[in-house]
């Protein structure tokens, strides 16, 4: 008989039990028998079957994992912002609302980085500052109105705005119900003082609650005065300003933004020679309503006649960077063409035409007639008005009337510059006219 090949793996105990007798092992079958198989925490996986429990990191691999993160963001940092690496830490301060950001829908907007990046910056941090030429600045002083109204303070013309409006609300409601209109309560003043203190000191994070629900209040100037917009920071500014000119309706946001953003524009432009990167973010983001934007800031700034050349040129920049709809754009323009010349007016001009929008030839003609009506001023124009008569001919040459054209020649003789008028004059005479009805143009002789 041949000799049995024992299979590997066999032995031990199942090998004991198969050479006992029938009897034997139908009892043993019968009987639970003891394993002794013993689980390990953490081994299942590895195991066929087994359940797989947590694993942990321990504290040695933790500290390793730590110290390259952070040496990580060094990298980043000293990459991205060269000339800091070697600098010391600066302290930690507490940062409002820092442990609520996440799910808010604030937090998802795209100018979060740069936003917190501007938010480190101290007080006296602002964006590069721009270079204004002397004589330039003395050119456009001699245009300035020389006797401003009088500048009232923001607190001023807020309170001015409440008073008139509110008096006449008191009127009305005591002349129907006999009784007069009630004062706010106590306890709302106190939560919009608490706001005010938030404010005054605001950084980044979430804003109170009570703040976002200003604008859907019928009496939303009273409350915005309790919080005393003028001691806002310019972060706090920033996000009050996406929150108005998004839930504000177009007249009301252009009353936020002529009695509040504007004022505070220019004195911060004034005090520091350039802007506030926030400020400067809080008028792009207001633009998000054109027509209040124009209404509110940029027809109020050139109607004012004390534009200085720095802040349209800070504010000109916006104009420059955003897309703005040609209707809009088309009544600016307009709006601009027909008010008394101011220096500031030349540049904001200039950067719409720029923007080579398709005008109604109502616009076209209106500034033909702006640009006409120097025929009899006698003063010396700042190169910037000549800068901006050579943008529209560039621009709008073809639109022009052969009549339009030979007025603008002559208007040459008596506002001429060295350098640029003889630019003009080529632009005029080489290009075509349209004709009386606008509708084909033809060849200028």
């Amino acid at each position: 008989m041949p000799k049995v090949k024992r299979r590997r793996g066999a032995g031990g105990a199942g090998e004991a039990a198969r050479n006992l007798p029938l009897a034997e092992q139908i009892i043993q079958g019968d009987s639970v028998r003891p394993t002794t198989r013993v689980k390990r925490r953490g081994r299942g996986g590895q195991h066929g079957g087994g359940e797989q429990e947590d694993q942990y990191v321990d504290e040695k691999l933790s500290r390793r994992i730590l110290e390259q993160a952070r040496i990580q963001q060094e990298e980043l940092e000293a990459e991205h912002c060269p000339g800091k690496g070697t600098e010391a830490k600066k302290e930690k301060t507490t940062v409002l609302g820092s442990g609520l950001r996440d799910g808010d829908s604030d937090a998802e907007d795209d100018e979060w980085p740069a936003l917190e990046k501007a938010a480190s910056m101290g007080k006296g941090e602002y964006c590069e500052e721009v270079t204004v030429d002397p004589e330039d600045e003395r050119a456009i002083e001699m245009f300035m109105n020389k006797n401003p109204p009088l500048r009232l303070t923001l607190a001023d013309i807020i309170m001015e705005k409440i008073t008139e409006k509110q008096t006449e609300v008191e009127t009305v409601m005591s002349e129907i119900s006999g009784h007069p209109m009630p004062q706010l309560d106590p306890r709302v003043l106190e939560v919009y003082k608490g706001v005010r203190e938030v404010l005054s000191k605001y950084r980044s994070g979430k804003l109170p609650k009570a703040f976002k629900i200003i604008p859907a209040l019928s009496n939303w100037e009273q409350i915005l005065y309790i919080t005393e917009p003028e001691t806002w920071t310019a972060a706090a500014m920033y996000q009050a300003t996406r929150i108005f000119s998004s839930n504000l309706k177009e007249r009301m946001a252009q009353r936020f933004y002529n009695l509040v953003l504007l004022p505070r524009v220019r004195d911060d432009i004034a005090e520091y020679k350039r802007l506030n990167f926030h400020l400067y973010m809080a008028l792009k983001k207001a633009l998000f309503k054109p027509g209040a934007w124009f209404k509110g800031i940029l027809i109020p700034l050139c109607e004012s006649g004390t534009c200085t050349l720095r802040e349209a040129v800070i504010i000109g920049s916006i104009l420059a960077k955003c897309s703005i709809p040609v209707l809009h754009s088309s009544a600016a323009m307009l709006k601009i063409a027909e008010m008394e010349y101011s220096g500031a007016n030349s540049i904001f001009l200039r950067l719409l035409i720029d923007k080579k929008y398709a005008l109604p030839f109502r616009v076209v003609d209106a500034l033909v007639f702006h640009f006409l009506a120097f025929r009899a001023d006698r003063r010396t124009l700042p190169v910037l008005w000549h800068q901006c008569l050579l943008t529209f001919t560039q621009r709008y040459k073809e639109d022009l009337s052969s009549e339009q054209k030979e007025s603008l020649l002559e208007l040459l003789k008596f506002h001429c510059h060295p350098q640029i008028s003889a630019e003009i004059r080529r632009e005029l005479a080489n290009s075509k006219s349209r004709d009386v009805e606008g509708q084909q143009p033809v060849a200028m002789e």
